[in-house]
């Protein structure tokens, strides 16, 4: 039963990032983003998977279980997108203002 809430719970902070990678790497700019922000959260989503692999009743039933673990390699993986498209945005905003004379 507590993996269900435990799904729920990476569900729901997961649930955003799809629009927010989208929303980045459409409007080219790195407004409203903070790396810091950004890999702490890739940093939280490492020690959630950290703690799963080293659970030994976790590990012991990981043939049932599995899935818990997926919700949050796919949620890291969806912050980690993020935040190369924040670089790349930063690397064009950058290159804007040189471009500019600033």
């Amino acid at each position: 039963m507590s993996e269900i809430f435990e799904i729920i719970m990476v569900l729901s902070f997961g649930a955003s990032w799809p629009f927010s990678v989208v929303r980045s790497y459409r409007s080219g700019s790195t407004k409203g983003k903070s790396p810091v922000f950004l890999c702490l959260i890739i940093f939280g989503y490492m020690a959630g998977i950290v703690a799963k692999l080293t659970n030994g009743p976790y590990m012991a039933s990981f043939s049932q279980k599995w899935y818990v673990l997926i919700f949050y390699v796919i949620n890291m993986l969806m912050v980690t997108v993020d935040l190369l498209i924040y670089c790349r945005n930063r690397k064009r905003e950058q290159k804007e203002l040189i471009a500019c004379g600033n």
